[in-house]
C-alpha cells in the first residue's frame, strides 16, 4: 500500500528580502508584475516593509496622510507607482507608433491623468497605500491608452464623416453608419462590462475590503465601455467607408489597429495566466508555487480536490493552506468547495472544534459567511423547515460563528442552540448567551441587574475567551457594589477594580479569539465609558487613621455582613409572612454556617404583625432543674417580647408543662399577629433527653403547643438534619416541620461579604485574593470572617504600629501570611474543633476518612479510601453519607475529597499520622 504524504505547507508569500530601489529598473518590472499580475503583493509589501498590516484597518484621511509623512516605504511606494505609470504608458505608446497605430497625443495625456487620479480616489476610498498605487497603475495606463485611440478614432470618424461623399453614396453611407453605430455601441457597452470587472479585481484586490473592487469597478466601467464601444464603431464605420470608398488606407489601419487591440485585450485579460492554470499539475503545487493563478477567479483543476485531501488529512495545515491561497490568489471557489465539503463531512466530535480552527484566524470571513448562508439562520424561526432544509449541524455551528464576528450574539446564540448535544455545543451556547446578555448594557443599573448564566467547565474550548468572560463577571459584581452600596469608601474601590479589569481586557484583546474579539471589545469599551461618566461622584479616599474592623468572628452578623442568604429569609418570608398560618420550621446544616445569624435577621425582615423571639439553648448548661429550666429560659424570652410577666419559677419547677401551658394561652389570646418561637443550637434538647435531664415526651408537648394555635410557631436551628434524628421521641414532632438545609455561602456573597462589610470600610481586595480565600474557605462563613478580620488586623498593625506604608489593597501574598501564621489556626480553633467533633458521632470511621484523606487536595477514589481506611464498603458508604449530609466531604467524578481546604489543613497538621 502507498504511503501518504505528509500535507506540505505553503508558502506563496512574494520573495522579497529588501525593500524597491527608485534607481533599480528591474524594482519597476517586478512593482509592474505586481500590479498587473499580482496586486496581492502590494499588501504584503506594505505589511512587511512599512509600520505594520494596515490592511484590515479603516484609516481616516488625517491618519493616511500622516502614515504617509512619516513612513518613508509608504511615500516612496506612490513616487515608485506614479514613474511606472508614466514610464509604461510610453513605452506602449512607443509600441502602437512602430505598429503605425496611430495615438492622440493630447487626449492619450489627458486620458492618462484623468485616469490616474480616478484610480488613486479608488484607492483613497478604501484608505489603503497599496491599493492607491494598484488603482493609480492600473487606471492611468489603461485611461491613457483608451483616451489616445479613442480620441484618434473620434478625430478620424470627424474627417471621413465632413469628407467629399458621392451623393450617390450617401443613403449608403447613413444606412451603413447607423447600423454599426448601434452593433458597436452594444457590444461596446458588454465587452466594456467585462473589462470593467477585470479592472475593478486588478485595482482593489489590494484590500479585503469589498467597496474597493466597487470603486474600481465604477472607474473602470466608464474606461472599458468607452474603449469598447468606439473600437466597435470604429469598425462599422470603417467598414462602411471602405466598401463605399475604396481606401485601402483605411483597411490597413483597421487591421493595425485590431492586432493592437486583440494584443492589449490578452495581456488585460491575462488569458495567458488561465492557461497556464489550465495546463498546471496540481501535484507541482510544492515545487512550483508561482505557477499558481493570481488574479483569475476562474477556479484551477484539481485544486479543490486537492485541498479537501488536505484538510481530511491534516486540518490545521489545510487551513493555513487555504489561508495562503486565499492571500495571494483569487481561488475562492476552489477554496470555498473545499472547505464546504469537509465540513459537511466532518463527524459531530469534531465540527465545533474544526470551525473553531477555521475561525480563529481566516483571510477572508466570506469563506465562514458562504457556508452557512445556502440556508438563512432566519429560516430556524421556523419550524416547518427545521427538520428538513436546517438539519446539518455545519450549517449551525459556521452561523454560529459569523454572527460572533459580526456583533450578533442573539442570533449566535440561536444558531448554537441547534448544536447544544455536540462536542463544546453547550459552551458555545453559554458563550453567546452571555455576550448576548452583556451586549445589552445601556446603563450601570442594567449592569448591576444581569442575570448571568452559569460557565461551564473545564476543558473549555475558548478559554481565554471565558477567562475574560470571568473578569467582566467581576466587574458585574463590582457595579452592584458602585450602585447600590452606602458605603463611598466601598464604591471608589469598586470603580477602581472595575476599571482596571475593564482595562486589562482591552489592552489583552489581541489574544481573543478572533470570532467573538470584537464584540468583547466593544462590550468593555462601553462599560468602561459608562464607569468613567461616575467617576467624579465616587471620587477616591484616603486612611489616616487605624481602619476599624467590621469582621465579626464567632458572633452572629448583621448589617452588610448578613449577605448570601436572602433565598433562606425569602422562604422564611413566605412560610411566616404570606401563608395563612405560621409553620414550624428546622435549620439545620454545617457548624458555624450562620445558622443563628439567619434567626436574628429574620426578624427584620417579618414586619410589625409578627414578633421572633431568640432562646440559646447552649446556655442552658447541665439543666439541674430539668424541663422547668428549660421552660423558664423560654418564657423569660416571651415575656420581654409580648411585655405580659412570665410565671414564677417555683411553679414551672413544680408543674412545667401545666404552667407553660397556661401562659401560652395567655399569650397567645393577647398577640395581635403572631409570634415566632427560635431554639438555636437544638440538639442540645437530644443531649439533655440522652442524659435523663429532660423527659423523653418533651417533644410531643412542644408538637401539642404547634397545633394548639395558628398564631404561634418554632423555628429551630442546629446540625443535624430529619434523617439523622431517629429517636420514636423526635419523629412525631418533624412530621409537620419544614426543613431548610443552611449551605456554604456563594462566590458572589462570600465577595460582596469581604469587599464591602461596612459604610466605611477603606480598604480593598484584588480579584485574585477574592478567588483565593473563596478557594480555602469555600464559602464557610465562619472562616469567611476570620480572615478578613486577620487582614485587617495585619494591616493596621503594618500601617499604624510599624509606622510602613503599603497599597490598601489586600492580595493573595497577604491571603498566604495570614494563613500561614502559627496562630491563625488557634485563633479558628472553635470551627475546627467543631467538626472534627462532630465526626465522631453518629457512622463509625468518619475521622479515619478525614485523616486519610487529608494529605490528597485533589481527593481519593472509592476504592483508595477502602484500602487506606481497611473499612468495608458498606461502613465505607455510611460515615461517607454522614460527612456529606455535614458538607465536610464531597465527590466529584468518583473521587471523595475535602470541601474547605482550610479545615483539610488544620487535620493535617493536628491530626495526620
Amino acid at each position: 500500500m502507498k504511503q501518504q504524504q505528509p500535507v506540505p505547507r505553503l508558502n506563496l508569500a512574494p520573495k522579497l528580502g529588501r525593500t524597491l530601489s527608485i534607481w533599480n529598473p528591474l524594482d519597476y518590472l517586478r512593482l509592474l508584475y505586481w500590479v498587473f499580475f499580482f496586486p496581492q503583493a502590494l499588501r504584503w509589501y506594505v505589511s512587511n516593509f512599512g509600520t505594520g498590516d494596515i490592511s484590515d484597518k479603516n484609516m481616516t484621511f488625517p491618519e493616511l496622510l500622516q502614515l504617509m509623512r512619516q513612513n518613508l516605504i509608504q511615500r516612496r511606494l506612490l513616487i515608485q507607482g506614479l514613474l511606472l505609470t508614466l514610464f509604461t504608458t510610453i513605452g506602449i505608446a512607443l509600441v502602437f507608433y512602430t505598429l503605425h497605430v496611430p495615438l492622440n497625443r493630447t487626449i492619450m495625456l489627458q486620458g492618462m491623468m484623468s485616469c490616474l487620479l480616478l484610480g488613486a480616489i479608488s484607492g483613497l476610498m478604501a484608505r489603503r497605500v497599496a491599493e492607491i498605487v494598484a488603482g493609480g497603475v492600473v487606471g492611468g495606463v489603461i485611461g491613457s491608452l483608451a483616451g489616445g485611440l479613442a480620441g484618434n478614432i473620434i478625430l478620424n470618424f470627424i474627417s471621413v464623416a465632413t469628407s467629399d461623399v458621392a451623393s450617390e453614396k450617401i443613403s449608403d453611407f447613413v444606412s451603413g453608419a447607423t447600423s454599426a453605430t448601434i452593433i458597436g455601441l452594444i457590444s461596446g457597452v458588454l465587452i466594456g462590462m467585462i473589462l470593467s470587472v477585470v479592472f475593478g479585481v486588478a485595482s482593489g484586490v489590494a484590500s479585503k475590503v469589498q467597496s474597493s473592487i466597487i470603486y474600481g469597478v465604477l472607474i473602470s466601467t466608464g474606461l472599458a465601455a468607452l474603449f469598447g464601444a468606439t473600437f466597435m464603431v470604429q469598425i462599422g464605420l470603417n467598414a462602411v467607408f471602405n466598401l463605399a470608398l475604396s481606401k485601402p488606407r483605411d483597411v490597413a489601419q483597421i487591421i493595425a489597429f485590431c492586432i493592437a487591440f486583440v494584443v492589449q485585450s490578452l495581456t488585460v485579460l491575462r488569458i495567458e495566466n488561465w492557461l497556464i492554470g489550465t495546463l498546471l499539475n496540481i501535484r507541482n503545487i510544492t515545487n512550483s508555487s508561482w505557477l499558481l493563478s493570481r488574479i483569475t477567479p476562474i477556479p484551477l483543476p484539481y485544486l479543490s480536490i486537492r485541498l479537501q485531501n488536505w484538510l481530511q488529512q491534516d486540518w490545521e495545515t489545510g487551513l493555513h493552506n487555504i489561508n495562503q491561497i486565499l492571500a495571494y490568489t483569487l481561488q475562492f471557489t476552489s477554496v470555498k468547495n473545499a472547505v464546504n465539503r469537509v465540513l459537511e463531512q466532518t463527524s459531530s466530535e469534531e465540527l465545533i472544534w474544526r470551525v473553531s480552527q477555521l475561525a480563529q484566524a481566516p483571510f477572508d470571513w466570506k469563506l465562514i459567511y458562504y457556508h452557512w448562508t445556502l440556508i438563512k439562520l432566519e429560516e430556524y424561526e421556523n419550524e416547518l423547515k427545521l427538520d428538513n432544509e436546517l438539519s446539518t449541524p455545519a450549517r449551525a455551528v459556521t452561523a454560529g460563528f459569523w454572527y460572533l464576528h459580526e456583533k450578533q450574539p442573539e442570533k449566535a446564540k440561536q444558531a448554537f442552540s441547534k448544536v447544544r448535544s455536540l462536542l463544546y455545543g453547550e459552551e458555545m451556547y453559554i458563550l453567546a448567551e452571555t455576550l448576548a446578555i452583556f451586549n445589552k448594557a445601556k446603563n450601570l443599573r442594567t449592569i448591576a441587574n444581569f442575570k448571568i448564566p452559569s460557565f461551564p467547565l473545564e476543558p473549555l474550548l475558548r478559554s481565554i475567551t471565558w477567562q475574560a468572560l470571568n473578569n467582566m463577571h467581576r466587574v458585574v459584581l463590582d457595579v452592584q457594589f458602585i450602585e447600590y452600596s452606602v458605603s463611598r469608601s466601598a464604591r471608589s474601590l469598586a470603580l477602581n477594580r472595575a476599571l482596571g479589569e475593564l482595562t486589562n481586557i482591552l489592552n489583552q484583546s489581541e489574544t481573543l479569539p478572533q470570532a467573538e474579539r470584537g464584540l468583547v471589545v466593544d462590550i468593555a469599551q462601553n462599560w468602561k465609558e459608562r464607569l468613567l461618566q461616575i467617576a467624579g461622584e465616587v471620587g477616591e479616599v484616603t486612611i489616616t487613621k487605624p481602619v476599624v474592623n467590621p469582621y465579626t468572628v464567632g458572633d452572629p452578623v448583621q448589617g452588610n455582613l448578613f449577605v448570601g442568604r436572602e433565598d433562606i429569609i425569602r422562604q422564611l418570608e413566605e412560610l411566616w409572612v404570606m401563608g395563612h398560618q405560621l409553620q414550624s420550621v428546622v435549620l439545620y446544616g454545617h457548624r458555624r454556617m450562620g445558622k443563628t445569624s439567619i434567626l436574628i435577621n429574620a426578624a427584620n425582615s417579618l414586619g410589625s404583625g409578627l414578633q421572633l423571639i431568640y432562646v440559646n439553648l447552649l446556655r442552658l448548661g447541665n439543666t439541674p432543674q430539668g424541663i422547668g429550666e428549660v421552660l423558664m429560659a423560654i418564657t423569660d424570652e416571651i415575656s420581654q417580647a409580648v411585655k405580659i410577666a412570665p410565671p414564677a419559677d417555683a411553679d414551672l419547677l413544680n408543674l412545667p408543662y401545666r404552667t407553660f401551658e397556661r401562659y401560652f394561652k395567655q399569650v397567645e389570646a393577647q398577640l395581635e399577629g403572631g409570634l415566632i418561637i427560635a431554639l438555636d443550637e437544638f440538639e442540645k434538647i437530644e443531649e439533655l433527653i440522652e442524659a435523663g435531664k429532660i423527659p423523653q415526651d418533651f417533644m410531643g408537648f412542644l408538637r401539642g403547643l404547634v397545633q394548639m394555635s395558628s398564631k404561634v410557631a418554632f423555628a429551630f436551628a442546629g446540625l443535624h438534619t430529619l434523617e439523622e434524628m431517629t429517636a420514636d421521641y423526635f419523629q412525631p414532632f418533624f412530621a409537620s416541620v419544614i426543613a431548610i438545609p443552611v449551605g456554604f455561602l456563594k462566590r458572589a456573597a462570600t465577595r460582596q461579604i469581604l469587599a464591602n462589610p461596612g459604610e466605611d470600610f477603606l480598604l480593598d481586595y484584588t480579584p485574585e485574593a477574592l478567588d483565593e480565600i473563596y478557594a480555602l474557605t469555600s464559602g464557610q462563613p465562619y472562616l469567611v470572617q476570620l480572615l478578613g478580620f486577620q487582614l485587617v488586623r495585619r494591616y493596621n498593625d503594618f500601617v499604624f504600629e510599624q509606622g510602613r506604608s503599603r497599597h490598601p489593597v489586600f492580595t493573595v501574598e497577604d491571603v498566604a501570611a495570614v494563613i500561614n501564621d502559627s496562630e491563625f489556626f488557634k485563633r479558628g480553633r472553635y470551627y475546627f474543633d467543631g467538626v472534627w467533633g462532630q465526626a465522631m458521632r453518629g457512622a463509625d470511621g468518619q475521622q479515619a476518612i478525614i485523616q486519610v484523606l487529608a494529605p490528597h487536595p485533589e481527593g481519593l477514589s472509592l476504592d483508595a479510601l477502602a484500602e487506606s481506611t481497611g473499612m468495608g464498603r458498606e461502613q465505607l458508604q455510611a460515615a461517607l453519607g454522614v460527612l456529606m449530609r455535614h458538607d465536610v466531604v464531597a465527590e466529584n467524578e468518583g473521587r471523595w475529597r475535602i470541601i474547605v481546604e482550610l479545615f483539610r489543613r488544620w487535620v493535617l497538621q493536628k491530626h495526620h499520622g
